[in-house]
Parts: structure tokens; sequence; C-alpha cells
């Protein structure tokens, strides 16, 4: 089995920064690209930001300019520093992770519980 777990949710203020984390542990080979999705209250789970095991980023155009993706490929783990955060950055994020179990099998999406980050004042 793989496990995702997601860390650094809270209640910030507009303006305010955080930093989420998600490390992936269990039976795994290898991570090809991880990312963050994030699902406000009566919407879509909409994607934020990816990267690849070369650390190539994808990012949302809502957030362009204020979060950074990067990674830890000896840990495992994805982080997401959010600066300048708004009140639509609240959401439950999740973390996403493209896994390989062994070196003969296919890849396979497993995904976190989410971590909720709250940006009011």
């Amino acid at each position: 089995q793989v496990q995702l777990v997601e860390s650094g949710g809270n209640l910030v203020q507009p303006g305010g920064s955080l930093r989420l984390s998600c490390a992936a542990s269990g039976s795994i080979f290898s991570i090809g690209a991880m990312g963050w999705y994030r699902q406000a209250p009566g919407k879509e789970r909409e994607l934020v930001a990816t990267i690849t095991s070369g650390s190539n980023t994808n990012y949302a155009d809502s957030v362009k300019g204020r979060f950074t993706i990067s990674r830890d490929n000896v840990k495992n783990t994805v982080y997401l520093q959010m600066n300048s955060l708004k009140p639509e950055d609240t959401a439950v994020y999740y973390c996403n992770a493209n896994v390989r179990r062994t070196s003969w099998s296919g890849t396979m999406d497993y995904w976190g519980k989410g971590t909720l980050v709250t940006v009011s004042s």
C-alpha cells in the first residue's frame, strides 16, 4: 500500500503565508509527477500545482507568482509554499502522487485525505 499524508493546513489572515507538506510512504519503487489540488465548499476539485520528477512545474493561473511547489525525492515529499494568501484560497488541499510500486508494475495515482486551509480575518 501507499499512503500520502498532508500537513500544514491552518487558519491564516489574508496576506499571510503557509507551507503545506505531503509525505508518501509504503511500497514505493519510484514516484513520477506529484501535485496539489484543492476543493472549496460547493466547488469541484481543481489543480493548484504539479511538479515532475525532474522538477518541472505547472501552476494554475490563480496562484502563479504566489505559490511555489517543490519536492524532496529522497524523502518522497512534496511541498507547497503559499504566500499572499487570499480568502478565495480557502479550501481543502489534497496531495496527489503518481507512483510505481515495483520495477515491473505500471503507475497509479494516489491521493491524500486533505488538509484544510482557511484564509480569513
